[in-house]
């Protein structure tokens, strides 16, 4: 039992507990919230003023940063590997000498000089051609060796609205497609070798010529025709067999071959057995060309034949040697005897260490040196250098004939027209293709008769 002195404690424990609660469940005073004070406001001192304008002069772009950031970046398209490598070669070469001549500046622009390899294979080009217009931000192109190259860049020339100035590409493929849509497709300047429409007439009205002189008595007019399946080659064929038939030959047969091939000895046996009178083809790689004729002069063959291109590279007679004797062959070397193709020539092989032919060397140095004549003019008439200017130049003037090229040391004039671009004009002092036949190595000029230096010569009888 408990005390009352044990109840009068739990009493009062109880009831300090109960007060402890009951000040618990009170909310907390409230502390003053001071009024926000008023800022002053600064005037700004004069010192202050021009330490700001000091700060916008040093955003502000300087003279000299915007002459930095005038670059004019122009891709070089060629073969730079694959069976054409040397070609490309001496592209590179030749675009290298003529933009070190103006020392690689037109107006205050700095030329930057992009080389993208085409392999002269239409999926690699494709891919390198539209990197080098996205991630290297070229503004135009020059040159280009293959023609099935050329037909598949054309679109991403005309899809990016850049201009691309003196394709080698001759394909009468380019041909259907620039005339398709000329609006589209003026982004493909000009090609810098005409149809083989336009070389096949040559070919042909030599050995007529030949013939009807006395010179060559052919026992049937018959033929084999041979080349690269390629674009190229095709179109090739294409223009020498209609025009042979229209002569009234007979075509007994047509080989065509990948590029890289090498070996053609079972083929050219099923051709010495037809025994044509003519055994006429082309092919860009030197491989390819070298090893066809060889072989021919292994086997035996005994047939006038045309190799159009064999003297594509400098040093092509290493390659085939005496094989090459009696080949008829269209070189452009029109005004390379002159002072200025001379100097070419010596400088080429100084500084590079090969000869440069006339058709890769000669015409790629031409085309680079067209180039930069037609962006200096665009430079004076728009005062600046872009896809758009350039584009607009040659638009305006290169395609319309306005505007001609007269100081290469291959051709005397490069000129196109209306009727026909995308070709260069065809002829006696414009576009012109002498054929050559060779002896030891040397080219001597058959036709046109008027350039000729002596009859053509049929190879000797087995």
């Amino acid at each position: 039992m408990y005390s009352k002195r044990s109840k009068l404690f739990t009493f009062l424990a109880a009831l300090m507990a109960l007060s402890m609660i009951l000040s618990a469940c009170q909310p907390a005073a409230e502390e003053p919230v001071e009024e926000p004070t008023e800022v002053e406001e600064v005037e700004p001192t004069e010192a202050m003023e021009e330490e700001e304008e000091e700060e916008e002069e040093e955003a502000e772009p300087t003279e000299a940063m915007e002459e930095e950031e005038k670059v004019l970046k122009v891709g070089v398209l060629g073969p730079y590997t694959g069976g054409s490598a040397r070609t490309g070669e001496e592209f590179k070469a030749a675009a290298r000498m003529a933009f070190s001549a103006i020392d690689y500046t037109i107006g205050d622009y700095t030329v930057e000089l992009v080389f993208v390899d085409s392999e002269c294979d239409p999926a690699v080009a494709t891919q390198a051609y539209e990197q080098a217009i996205v991630d290297d931000e070229v503004d135009t192109f020059i040159i280009n060796w293959c023609s099935s190259v050329s037909v598949a860049c054309m679109d991403l020339a005309a899809k990016y609205e850049v201009p691309h100035f003196a394709a080698f590409g001759a394909t009468n493929e380019v041909n259907r497609k620039w005339n398709s849509d000329t609006e589209k497709y003026h982004y493909w300047v000009n090609k810098w070798w005409p149809a083989p429409a336009s070389l096949a007439p040559a070919y042909v009205d030599t050995i007529e010529t030949a013939i009807e002189n006395g010179n060559w008595a052919p026992e049937e007019k018959t033929a084999v025709i041979w080349g690269e399946d390629t674009d190229w080659g095709r179109s090739f064929a294409e223009g020498m067999i209609n025009n042979l038939e229209a002569a009234g030959w007979e075509i007994l047969s047509e080989e065509y071959f990948p590029q890289d091939q090498t070996e053609f000895v079972p083929t050219l046996n099923k051709v010495k057995n037809l025994d044509p009178a003519l055994f006429a083809g082309t092919t860009v790689s030197v491989p390819f060309v070298s090893a066809l004729i060889n072989q021919a002069d292994q086997v035996g063959l005994n047939s006038v034949m045309v190799a159009d291109g064999l003297s594509w590279v400098g040093d092509w007679y290493s390659n085939v040697g005496d094989s090459s004797d009696y080949i008829l062959d269209a070189v452009q070397s029109v005004s390379l005897a002159s002072e200025e193709g001379q100097q070419f020539i010596s400088t080429f092989e100084e500084d590079y260490d090969m000869t440069p032919s006339p058709s890769s060397g000669g015409l790629a140095y031409d085309a680079a040196n067209f180039f930069i004549k037609a962006a200096q003019m665009t430079y004076e008439e728009y005062g600046e250098l872009s896809s758009e200017t350039l584009a607009e130049f040659a638009k305006n003037e290169i395609q319309t004939g306005n505007w001609s090229y007269t100081d290469g040391i291959v051709m005397e004039e490069y000129l196109f027209t209306p009727e026909s671009s995308p070709d260069p004009v065809v002829g006696q002092g414009f576009y012109s293709f002498p054929i050559v036949q060779y002896f030891g190595g040397e080219g001597v000029k058959v036709y046109p008769e008027n350039v000729a230096e002596q009859e053509f010569t049929p190879p000797p009888a087995e």
